[in-house]
């Protein structure tokens, strides 16, 4: 899927347009580039910091190197085969703390939970302050006929709420069939409502989105082109990056393409938005290639006995 988004992306660039490509490449600003991945290393620190919090109710107390090993392992995985990266963190972070691998699965879902809701805050927030381009954009694809846009919107929320109990049943049936392990796992989820510094984990969980932010918006100072983005370009964009992360393994492919459609639409001609889309990516992933191999390797030697 991420080569063929790479072959969209790539398919209609003329040799001219490949020049001016890598020539952006070349003389992008690359201390922006190095800022933004100094702001992503520091938000995976609070990310480990955070995740102590989740297990002390539970009667843990980890070494901080190993919280913040398995997470950067974890992502490493994650580029190869998508949210396996979760798996993998909790195996080895269970391995080595010692910890049954449920309960530490079960913080790493309240966890998530936890990122998904500041990512719909980002969400509702941008859509907030672009309510109207949102709501034009809507009508342009379904032009003169505001009911087919409402049922539009209906369905769409139906289709969230079917979601949710499909997901209830689905979690009832397994409940029943494997009792003890999903008693584990919400102990381990439940962890973030008997956590005794609630604040502590709110502040954690708002700096790392605001670093996520802020290393989007660093980046972007990278090419004079899109040095100057307007808050609802640069909450679109990073919004849409974000999810194309799940769309294929680290985002390759779908993360390029996805910021360059965005920026577009706020008036960024097309080739330095997918530059800046593939400078960003790139950037990121080298974050995670390098964090996650170094981190693959330290594991096993910090933890000899």
């Amino acid at each position: 899927m991420g080569v063929f988004l790479i072959w969209i992306s790539l398919s209609k660039l003329t040799p001219s347009d490949y020049n001016s490509i890598k020539e952006s490449f070349r003389s992008a600003h690359y201390s922006w580039i190095l800022l933004s991945f100094l702001l992503g290393l520091i938000s995976h620190l609070s990310r480990a910091y955070r995740w102590k919090f989740m297990l002390e109710p539970l009667g843990y107390k980890p070494r901080f190197l190993n919280s913040l090993f398995t997470i950067f392992t974890g992502n490493l995985v994650n580029l190869g085969i998508p949210r396996a990266g979760e798996f993998t963190r909790a195996v080895s972070f269970s391995k080595y703390e010692k910890i049954p691998f449920q309960k530490v699965f079960g913080t790493i879902v309240a966890e998530r939970i936890a990122d998904l809701f500041m990512l719909f805050l980002i969400i509702l927030i941008s859509l907030f302050f672009q309510f109207n381009l949102v709501w034009d954009l809507i009508i342009q694809r379904f032009p003169n006929n505001p009911t087919l846009v409402i049922l539009f919107l209906l369905l769409f929320l139906l289709m969230i709420l079917g979601i949710f109990i499909l997901i209830k049943k689905i979690n009832l049936v397994f409940y029943a069939k494997i009792k003890i392990f999903i008693k584990e796992l919400i102990e381990g989820g439940m962890s973030i409502l008997k956590m005794k510094k609630k604040v502590a984990f709110i502040f954690h969980t708002i700096l790392i989105w605001v670093l996520y932010v802020l290393m989007f918006y660093t980046a972007s100072f990278a090419l004079p082109e899109t040095s100057n983005l307007s808050f609802g370009a640069l909450s679109s964009a990073f919004i849409v990056g974000s999810l194309s992360i799940a769309a294929t393994n680290g985002g390759i492919g779908s993360y390029p393409l996805g910021v360059q459609k965005v920026l577009m639409l706020y008036g960024i001609l097309a080739l330095p938005a997918l530059t800046i889309g593939w400078i960003i990516w790139t950037a990121q992933t080298l974050l995670v290639i390098i964090s996650g191999g170094i981190s693959f390797l330290l594991l096993p030697i910090i933890n000899r006995k």
